[in-house]
């Protein structure tokens, strides 16, 4: 009697929550600059500060892109958790994190220290066991 080989696993949803995490990150950054941008002040008590408030806010373009790559990212997970498995898949997104310190200390200065590098080992380092893991299972 022969045993029926499982079939290969698709890589595509590893793939899509890689992208995801270029999502994440990019949307953290667009935050970022988005929040750097003047806002006038709301007085809660005055009404009539509302407006200008919210016009401000949906003419920050870089806010409302941070927000719009974050739903593309929530839309892009779904889609992978379909049809992959979420013990695989979800430690993938802690490359967000790596992602986000790398590219602020490009662009907007930040330092990079003894602890976040060990972090951003750790990271790399824990997905690739996990992932190696899910391969032999």
């Amino acid at each position: 009697m022969q045993t029926a080989t499982p079939a290969p696993r698709s890589r595509k949803p590893v793939y899509m929550v890689l992208g995801c995490t270029v999502f994440a990150a990019a949307a953290q950054i667009m935050m970022k600059y988005g929040a750097t941008h003047v806002m006038p002040a709301v007085d809660f008590a005055n009404p009539a500060t509302f407006v200008p408030f919210l016009l401000a806010l949906l003419t920050n373009y870089p806010l409302v892109l941070g927000y719009v790559l974050s739903a593309g990212n929530a839309l892009l997970l779904i889609l992978a958790l379909r049809d992959g498995q979420l013990s695989t898949l979800y430690p993938i997104i802690s490359l967000t994190f790596v992602w986000v310190n790398l590219l602020s200390i490009y662009l907007f200065g930040d330092h990079m220290n003894l602890w976040k590098a060990v972090g951003i080992v750790l990271v790399i380092t824990g997905v690739a066991v996990l992932g190696k893991a899910s391969e032999t299972a």
